[in-house]
Formats: C-alpha cells, structure tokens, sequence
C-alpha cells in the first residue's frame, strides 16, 4: 500500500509543479479544465462501459450503493448540525458539507483500489461513485449547494443527471451485463486502450488542482470537522454497515477506502457557481488530500 501511495503521490506531486512552473505558459487551471474534460467526456466512460459490462453484479452492488449512500447522508447531516451550533454562515456551512460529505470516490479512490485489488477494484470505486456518490451529489448536493448559496442558477437536478456520461455509461453496462450480451473483443480491446489513460491523468489533474495559497490560519477551526468526518468518522461507519450487509473480503476493505478518500475536486464548481466559500473548500481538499496520503496506508492496514 505504502508503495501504491509513494507512486499516487509522486504523479499528483507532478500537478503540484506544474502550476508552480506553468510549462509553455500553460496556466494550471486551464491545464486541468482541458484535461479532466477529456477523462469525464470520453476516457472514464469507456472504462464504465468495460468494467460493469463484464463485472459481477448482484445483492453486493446493491450493498456497495447503500453503505455509500448512508455515508454521505450521515456526513451532510452531522456537518449541517456541527456548523449550525458554530453559527457559521451560509457560504461557510455550504462548503463544509460539501468538502465533509462527497469523497473523491473517482479521481483518487479509483486509482488507489485498481492498484491494490485490480479490475475488482475498478468496480467497487465505480459502483461506489455512479451508485450513490455522483447521483446524491446532483440531487441532495445540488439542493443544500442552492439552500446556503448565494445566488447560481435554478439548476434542475433530474436534467443535471442527464448530463453526466459516465452514468450513462454505467446504466448501459448495465443493461448489457443483466441481459448478457456478449462482449466483443475488438470493443473491449479499444474500450481498454481509452480506459488506461483515467489513471494517471486523473492523479494529474488532481495535483493541478491543489491550492496551497487558498491556506489561511483561520480556515483551520472549520476544516477539522471536514478531516474527522472525510477520514475517520464517515469510513468507521461504512464498515459497520458493511460488515452488516455481509460484504467480506475486497469487497469490505474497497468501500471503507472509498468512504476514507479526501473531499473531491468537484465541489470546487459547486462552490463557485453558487457562491459558497471557494476559498475554504479548496483548502479542505488539499489539507484531506495531504492527510489521506498518510491515514489511507493506516486504514488499509487495519482492514487487512
């Protein structure tokens, strides 16, 4: 695990100086804009259709959606309360329950379990993220973005789904896998040529995305609760309730590490399109970010 993490840190590293030396005037923002928009739009949903076409689905995928979805759940609700008894403002609290609530199931889970358990590690983040984590946060995040935000448009949360091609992906797997069409070599050879690209542009485009100069003192009172419920708090339940719905094995340890992942870079667009506090989600990505690097070998480690 140590060794799987010194190489994820090595290439998010990589992003970190590039928006430091900006190569050929290259600004990292714009970098990373251009780079995930490839990853989401084409790359990440040739690699759904690959894994969950062929993938076991059953009871256990239902068991993976559930424990996620009440880790989110419980996340936005003791984050709601805990920023409610602080007083802080709406901007504040909205970022908070974002950065507390939605781990970054894809951009760092997936690597992380496809470089410990392999094409069954693939599944668990995927099934993990477009089964709960990425449906919750356009509808639940949506709302709660929209309740304590400024301003942003009246988003509508049935057609944000629509526009997420990874989930479109999902559902064709799907479809393809529980009427057992069979899987075309040719398909599957250029769906894993597309596919083996996510990871390390994925670990890239995160680096591209830390902040270090969003850091401020003041930031540190609210980020604590984000860090004990992102990488203590939310992980302890979902492997209670894992082991509850009798998942074992990788399957066990796969989405307690998913629930263990920092705040996703995502939220970052929330933030900004409703006038939340960007400044302060940004810090608690890179401060969950820098600290999952070291609680995610202990994690693993107890779990194993």
């Amino acid at each position: 695990m140590n060794f799987v993490i010194s190489q994820m840190g090595a290439l998010i590293l990589c992003g970190l100086v590039w928006r430091i030396i900006r190569p050929g005037g290259l600004d990292a923002d714009s970098t990373r804009q251009v780079l995930t928009s490839v990853v989401y739009y084409l790359l990440l949903p040739a690699l759904v259709l690959k894994v969950l076409w062929s993938a076991p689905l059953g009871l256990n995928s239902v068991a993976i959606a559930a424990v996620a979805a009440a880790g989110v759940l419980f996340a936005i609700l003791l984050s709601w309360q805990i920023c409610r008894s602080c007083k802080h403002s709406g901007r504040v609290t909205g970022a908070v329950i974002l950065a507390a609530a939605f781990p970054n199931a894809t951009y760092m889970g997936l690597p992380v379990l496809e470089s410990i358990f392999g094409e069954s590690g693939r599944s668990i983040a995927i099934q993990y993220d477009l089964f709960a984590c990425t449906p919750l946060l356009l509808t639940v995040g949506v709302l709660v973005s929209r309740y304590f935000g400024e301003g942003g448009r009246q988003a509508n949360v049935m057609k944000e789904l629509l526009h997420v091609p990874p989930l479109w992906a999902a559902v064709a797997a799907v479809i393809l896998n529980s009427m057992e069409v069979p899987f075309p070599i040719w398909l599957e050879s250029w769906l894993g040529l597309l596919a083996a690209g996510v990871v390390p542009l994925m670990l890239f485009s995160l680096g591209l995305g830390l902040r270090w100069d969003t850091w401020r003192p003041a930031h540190l009172p609210k980020l604590i609760p984000v860090v004990l419920l992102q990488l203590i708090l939310t992980p302890l339940l979902v492997w209670f309730l894992a082991d509850q719905f009798g998942l074992k094995g990788d399957l066990l340890i796969g989405v307690v590490l998913e629930a263990a992942m920092p705040s996703m870079v995502l939220g970052i667009v929330f933030c900004d399109r409703y006038k939340l506090d960007t400044g302060l989600y940004a810090a608690a990505v890179t401060l969950t970010t820098a600290l999952s690097l070291i609680s995610l070998p202990l994690w693993y480690g107890w779990l194993s």
